[in-house]
């Protein structure tokens, strides 16, 4: 089992409702699908998060699981959820990574590729 094992699958949403763009806060969601195309169990431990917005102001999230979860994703399975971030750019990117556990407790780190977070119509 290894990084390769893993794939991430992101999908991003603008959202409108909680960002108020006079204020600059521009709320996006993102919607996270992790399948395991191992041959062993792999349990998500902890995430690790850099958000930059347009102006190139980073933060840093680091914690234990996802929304609250753990989960031992079983060969074959996809774990899904969603989360959400806040910028004050109309523009910007998340990147990072997941710290996964494998059954015999030996960890592995899955990096997560930068993926875009635009107010539609910002980016051509």
């Amino acid at each position: 089992m290894s990084a390769d094992s893993i794939s991430i699958d992101v999908r991003t949403e603008f959202l409108t409702g909680e960002s108020h763009p006079q204020g600059d806060k521009y709320a996006f969601g993102y919607h996270i699908a992790i399948t395991n195309n191992g041959r062993e169990a792999a349990q998500l431990i902890s995430r690790h998060w850099i958000i930059t917005d347009g102006d190139g102001n980073k933060q840093e999230v680091k914690g234990l699981g996802v929304v609250g979860e753990q989960p031992n994703i079983l060969p074959g399975e996809t774990y899904s959820y969603s989360s959400f971030a806040v910028l004050q750019t109309s523009v910007g990117t998340m990147e990072g990574s997941y710290d996964m556990q494998r059954p015999d407790g030996s960890r592995f780190r899955v990096p997560i590729r930068p993926f875009l977070l635009a107010l539609p119509g910002a980016v051509n």
